[in-house]
Order: C-alpha cells, then sequence, then structure tokens
C-alpha cells in the first residue's frame, strides 16, 4: 500500500478546533463571517498542528495565489541585489511570494515574461520595461488585468512608480568637476528613450547651466547601458585630439566598461582622467584609487515598489502614486583637477 501523506489536513484543524470543516476552511480563506474566540481556536490548531493549506488550491478559491512577478532587464548588476532582498523580505513579511525574471533586454521576452507571470495568475508586478510604453504595448499591459509598479520608468503616469532622482546625481557630480577645472567632461550613458538616461543628460546640462558654461555636445553618448558598449566610447574619445579630462559612467553597468578601457589605454585615475560611476559597488570601493559615485539606496527602492504594489493589491487609492528616490554624491580619489596637457595613451603614442 502506498504510505499515507503525514502532513495534516483541514480536517485535521477542525477536529483540533472543534469546528466544522466549513468554519475552519472560512478561517483559513479569511472570511470575516467567523467570530473571532473561533478564529483564534482554530489559529491556534493550525499553529499547534503545522499546517500549511495548499496554496494552489486555495488561489483557485479565494481568487489570489499570494505571489508577484518582478522582471528586470539583467539579474547580474550587483546592485540589484539589494533591490531584490529587500522587495522579496516586504512580500515574505506580507505573506507574498516574489517570481524573479529576467528580459535579457529583449522586448518579446519581455511581453512573453508578461503573459507568463499573468497566465499564473500573479497578485501584483514590478518591471523596469525594456519596451516603450506607448500605443499597442500601453493596451497590452491595461489588458493583463493585473496591478502594476514600474521600476525608474515615468512613461507610464497611469501606473504606480518607483523612480531615482538621477538629474539631481547628474547635477552634484558635473558640477564638481567643473569646479576643479574640467570642461571636457564626457556622459556616458544609455538611451533616452529610457528615464534613466534623458534624465542624467538633463542633468549634465543643468550643472554646466548653472556655472554659465555650454557643454560639447559630442562629450555625450547615450546608446546603450552595457559595459562592453562603455568601453567601445571610452575607447573612442581618448584617442581624440581634444579628448575628455573627466568622464562620468551615467549606468550601473557601466563603470567596469570604462575602467577596461582606462586600463587598456595605459592612463591613469586621476592624473590622467577623472572617473565618476553610477551606483555604488564593491568594484568602485575597492578599485585604486576608489571611484567616486552617484549612488542611491536601492534596499530602499525595492521596500518601496514591493509596499506600493501591496497597497494597490488590498485595493488602496484609485490615483496613480509617483515615488522619487534621492540621490547623492560620493567623492573619492578617482577625481581631480584636469592635467595642464591632453592625456596620450599609450595607443596613441605607438601610432605616432
Amino acid at each position: 500500500m502506498p504510505k499515507r501523506d503525514s502532513r495534516p489536513t483541514i480536517r485535521d484543524v477542525a477536529i483540533l478546533a472543534n469546528v466544522s470543516l466549513g468554519t475552519a476552511s472560512r478561517v483559513v480563506n479569511n472570511h470575516a463571517s467567523v467570530k473571532p474566540a473561533i478564529r483564534e481556536k482554530v489559529r491556534q490548531a493550525i499553529e499547534q498542528l503545522g499546517y500549511a493549506p495548499n496554496a494552489i488550491a486555495q488561489s483557485m478559491r479565494v481568487g489570489s495565489t499570494h505571489t508577484i512577478g518582478c522582471i528586470l532587464r539583467d539579474l547580474t548588476i550587483p546592485l540589484l541585489t539589494d533591490f531584490v532582498r529587500a522587495a522579496h523580505d516586504t512580500f515574505h513579511g506580507a505573506g507574498f511570494s516574489l517570481l524573479i525574471s529576467n528580459t535579457e533586454g529583449r522586448e518579446e521576452r519581455e511581453r512573453t515574461l508578461l503573459v507568463n507571470l499573468a497566465q499564473r495568475r500573479v497578485d501584483g508586478i514590478i518591471i523596469a520595461p525594456y519596451t516603450r510604453i506607448a500605443g499597442e504595448f500601453r493596451d497590452f499591459l491595461s489588458e493583463l488585468k493585473v496591478p502594476i509598479v514600474l521600476l525608474d520608468r515615468n512613461d507610464a503616469a497611469w501606473l504606480d512608480s518607483v523612480m531615482i532622482d538621477h538629474r539631481d546625481g547628474m547635477y552634484r557630480a558635473v558640477k564638481r568637476l567643473l569646479e576643479l577645472g574640467h570642461r571636457r567632461i564626457a556622459l556616458i550613458t544609455g538611451e533616452q528613450r529610457f528615464y534613466p538616461a534623458s534624465q542624467r543628460v538633463q542633468g549634465y546640462h543643468d550643472a554646466f547651466a548653472a556655472l554659465g558654461l555650454a557643454p560639447d555636445e559630442g562629450m555625450i553618448s547615450a546608446k546603450s547601458f552595457l559595459s562592453d558598449a562603455a568601453f567601445g566610447v571610452v575607447t573612442e574619445m581618448v584617442q581624440r585630439p581634444e579628448p575628455p579630462t573627466a568622464i562620468v559612467a551615467g549606468g550601473m553597468d557601466m563603470l567596469s566598461g570604462v575602467l577596461r578601457a582606462v586600463r587598456a589605454r595605459g592612463l591613469e585615475i586621476p592624473r590622467d582622467l577623472s572617473v565618476i560611476g553610477a551606483g555604488d559597488s564593491e568594484l568602485a570601493e575597492l578599485y585604486s584609487p576608489p571611484i567616486a559615485m552617484i549612488d542611491w539606496d536601492y534596499a530602499n527602492v525595492g521596500k518601496i515598489a514591493a509596499n506600493l504594489l501591496l497597497d494597490r493589491i488590498r485595493g488602496g487609492g484609485d490615483e496613480a502614486r509617483h515615488v522619487i528616490v534621492p540621490t547623492q554624491f560620493i567623492e573619492r580619489a578617482s577625481i581631480g583637477p584636469p592635467s595642464p596637457a591632453p592625456a596620450i595613451s599609450k595607443g596613441a603614442k605607438r601610432r605616432a
């Protein structure tokens, strides 16, 4: 004979609490019709037996899977660990599980993941979409009928969102470089159709305007957030007749590409080139010299996003809420006054 499953059942709970099976079931499914004293008896029986309801079966009855979906572009970025951990802990404390998915920056994969999560009847979704929220994709999101919180996106005012104040962070960083005497300041960031990149470009211009200066627009590269792309841009820029004297990496995954390019060209930081990154990390702290950073509390971003979504799931409010998380500029030894003469990389010397 097959071995009987020894896990306690809802019937065991009802017997121990001396209530009907229906009453025990109503307590488990959080019906308001059960009197507090009886609810407490059932709760004690559940705790004593270690009873855990079947989540899938329960969700079919009460219309909730107590599951949240989270879709991100790249799970290899270390800073996202803080975000995911904080969001997970917040959801776990509220009785929800968190499913993490990775789009790899592919629009078709993003759409497939969204459909899969909706089919699994998740209670809500946190997403930093790669696809621009307009036209058909906007309609697609609306038709999912799932509460959504956007992460660092501002192109859907009808959805709740948590955004980072990249504009102010970039303003502070570039203004500090200008105060040190830099004028050829390179900004390397992603496509401006994304909120973080567009805000960084605005902050860059704000800093120059604040000092009555005009930037060299050729020093702005807003094409990709990827590390390899940053490597290519820096490699090209430092070989110009008038290369940048400072570089700001405007993206969490870009600093490593910038540093690889600087090292490959034989340049020294900050003697030849001042460098600033975005999103503090062990790489920035342990590099020699330590890298100045535009930073923000990504754990706090995770908590805010999770709480916004939980509130929306519970029916809180009608109007969309948009929270902006502040940034700070951490000054370190990677920045200093510009060199009197343009830096010449080893590669340039070999061609001379």
